[in-house]
């Protein structure tokens, strides 16, 4: 069982955390056990698509399905650096994220999902053996990126969060559209 972890004060994370991220981890729920269950919810329902329904969006201009679970994966490393960064103690400030930008460089679309998914796995394992390598102390160590001043903790909780935003959305919005 893994231990209970407070969640991070407001003014520890930049304010559309609050909107976006924190909320969607369940108040006394563990971060770290939301992102081992969204790795085997995203393999159980994303697993069973074609490499074709995984290129179905909503609406014109919006990310497909691969794409999205690559912003997922980005997302997920550039919080998972930031932590690191913070963690170790780093003063200097953290460029931006523009995943706009991220997205059509990914190449998502023309890659297997199988691959994909497979990536997703790896990263997400990554990323759990780096946060539970993290102290309390390490946990609240605070650095500084574009958006302002961010605690490891907080970066924590963002992404599980962030990810149930996109879980959210492809049961909302991509899923019903598939054949």
């Amino acid at each position: 069982m893994q231990p209970n972890i407070p969640r991070p004060q407001p003014g520890q994370y930049p304010a559309y955390f609050d909107a976006s991220y924190i909320p969607r981890v369940p108040v006394g729920a563990n971060p770290l056990v939301q992102m081992e269950q969204q790795l085997r919810e995203v393999q159980q329902v994303v697993g069973q698509l074609t490499d074709e329904q995984a290129l179905t969006n909503y609406d014109p201009g919006k990310w497909s399905i691969k794409e999205m679970l690559l912003h997922v994966l980005d997302s997920e490393r550039v919080f998972a650096y930031r932590a690191l960064c913070f963690a170790r103690g780093e003063q200097q400030t953290l460029p931006g994220f523009d995943q706009d930008a991220y997205a059509p460089e990914a190449g998502a679309n023309n890659r297997p999902l199988a691959d994909i998914l497979s990536e997703y796995a790896a990263v997400r394992s990554a990323t759990l053996a780096l946060f539970r390598s993290f102290t309390p102390a390490q946990l609240d160590r605070v650095g500084f990126t574009a958006s302002g001043p961010v605690s490891v903790r907080a970066l924590l909780f963002a992404i599980p969060g962030h990810e149930a935003h996109h879980l959210h959305i492809l049961r909302e919005r991509y899923l019903p559209l598939l054949p």
